[in-house]
């Protein structure tokens, strides 16, 4: 194993990282990774193994908007999420790492308690939750595919 595949072993992990925890670009870290191990080796099997794990990081990062969007929508109006989005944004700020996992949420009751009331805020709040943890899944998972087809290319070539 040479030094820059070790580099892009770990680029590749903080990548993984940033998909859960919000402060790096996941999947463009490992995108960025892929592309430099292919350059770096220059064979064609590694440009082959790139190409198919860009395909699985782009597919996933479509599925992750349009399948939870879906669920998401018939639960939550667009209103509700743009301030929930707001006090993610706010909360990436106020508390450094974790802000935005917990502005989400809180911005989504704020605005469904408004909206409709105490009792059928928390709903809301649980349906947006859900949708969040399934796009977070999603992305998780085509990161991991593609560091499970990274990881076979360093093997063949």
């Amino acid at each position: 194993m040479t030094l820059v595949e070790v580099a892009v072993g770990l680029a590749i992990l903080v990548g993984l990282v940033g998909i859960v925890v919000p402060v790096l670009p996941g999947t463009i870290l490992i995108a960025g990774a892929l592309l430099v191990w292919a350059t770096e080796s220059g064979d064609p099997t590694a440009w082959l193994v790139t190409g198919l794990a860009l395909a699985v990081l782009a597919v996933g990062a479509v599925v992750k908007y349009a399948l939870p969007g879906k669920q998401l929508k018939a639960a939550v109006p667009t209103e509700t999420l743009l301030v929930g989005s707001l006090a993610a944004l706010a909360g990436f700020f106020v508390i450094p790492v974790v802000g935005a996992l917990v502005g989400f949420p809180i911005g989504v009751y704020v605005a469904e308690r408004v909206r409709v009331g105490r009792t059928a805020a928390w709903p809301s709040t649980k349906a947006a939750l859900r949708a969040m943890g399934v796009s977070l899944l999603i992305e998780f998972v085509a990161g991991l595919l593609a560091t499970a087809a990274w990881l076979v290319g360093v093997t063949v070539v």
